[in-house]
């Protein structure tokens, strides 16, 4: 039997003491119970110790971003300097640098969750915006943009609106039977090989400069963009945060049959496309405006999840190790052969392939 719990009340916020269960609420093991008003929450407690550790990870590997470089700026300075200080290195800290390493948190973040979306909705590890055909057809909307001389202004509008046109494409040839988890991984396969092929044809009949430019593009780089770019990344986290709030809950259910997630009253179909919509939605933006990062969406989440030893990906701890990935890509991009810079997506094509493979041979083992 079961000792009666207590329950502390402060502020509205009523929290379960850990050695107990209320009325009809069982607790599961390695969870806590929050409460608030009449609603209550199932906290995981490896999941918020793995947040906060990525978070610090986070910070540090920011300060050692803004602190490496030429000039080199001591971690001291750079406290100093964020906090408003004052300090002899205030314009390399706070324009030069910081625009920069909050681009690649921001970005890094939202590939984080857009991964962890579609690989939830999808049940494949190996699904990602830039597997699933997003990050081609943005690609080859930019590399249209780029290649006919088009104003700056217009590539990132154009690089968003192929990823959306190619994200509905792929939810338009998988919807069928349900979007059910095979066919929507091969819709988007399908789609992703045939624009990278329209892509190498604009890119062979444009002028060699502008075949360059988009080169560059496609690669993916953090290179002269800032604030602006982690404006329209970090404001459309914003607006979708009501509906990634109900996502981290929705995925809980991601993984149940359709006759199971029937049976308990939900509407498993729709909840599949919405999730996958929001997460091409977000995968698109982030794209549109440091370019095609690759390897990011795919590889955060898995390690995110098998930090927190869970089931599915967590969405917080997706982002967070989304962006520290794209920080310390960007950072070793900009230090390893310095003066030379390498783009961030050379980088993260670098951690990607070889965790791609080990994803290949793991999964052999398992079904051998």
């Amino acid at each position: 039997m079961t000792a009666p719990s207590r329950d502390r009340s402060a502020g509205g916020v009523t929290t379960l003491e850990p050695a107990a269960a209320t009325a009809g609420t069982a607790r599961l093991p390695g969870r806590s119970l929050l409460r608030v008003g009449p609603l209550s929450v199932q906290i995981r407690r490896r999941s918020v110790l793995v947040a906060a550790v990525l978070l610090v990870l986070l910070a540090v590997a920011g300060v050692l971003s803004l602190s490496l470089g030429t000039p080199y700026v001591a971690a001291g300075d750079v406290l100093r300097a964020l906090s408003g200080a004052g300090t002899p290195y205030d314009l390399v800290v706070l324009d030069l640098r910081l625009p920069r390493v909050v681009l690649a948190a921001v970005a890094g973040a939202a590939f984080g969750v857009a991964g962890t979306l579609i690989q939830s909705v999808a049940r494949n590890p190996l699904a990602s915006p830039d597997v699933i055909g997003v990050t081609q057809g943005a690609g080859l909307a930019a590399t249209v943009a780029l290649t006919s001389g088009a104003a700056a202004v217009v590539v990132g509008p154009a690089a968003l609106a192929g990823g959306l046109v190619a994200a509905a494409l792929v939810l338009a040839l998988g919807a069928r039977h349900g979007l059910a988890a095979q066919r929507f991984v091969l819709a988007g396969v399908a789609v992703a090989f045939a624009l990278k092929a329209l892509t190498e044809i604009v890119m062979l009949t444009a002028e060699a400069i502008d075949g360059q430019r988009a080169q560059i593009w496609l690669i993916g780089t953090l290179a002269g963009k800032g604030w602006t770019e982690a404006a329209w990344i970090g404001t459309t986290l914003l607006v979708l945060l009501p509906v990634l709030a109900w996502a981290g809950w929705a995925l809980n259910s991601s993984a149940l049959d359709d006759d199971t997630a029937r049976g308990i009253g939900l509407r498993p179909v729709s909840r599949r496309i919405a999730l996958a919509g929001t997460g091409v939605l977000v995968a698109a933006m982030v794209t549109a405006q440091v370019g095609a990062v690759d390897f990011v969406a795919l590889v955060a989440p898995q390690v995110a999840r098998r930090l927190v030893r869970a089931e599915r990906p967590p969405l917080v701890c997706a982002a967070l190790m989304g962006a520290l990935l794209l920080v310390l890509a960007d950072l070793a991009g900009r230090r390893l052969f310095a003066p030379t810079q390498l783009p961030a997506g050379v980088l993260t094509a670098a951690i990607g392939g070889p965790y791609l493979m080990y994803l290949l041979l793991r999964g052999r083992k398992r079904s051998s």
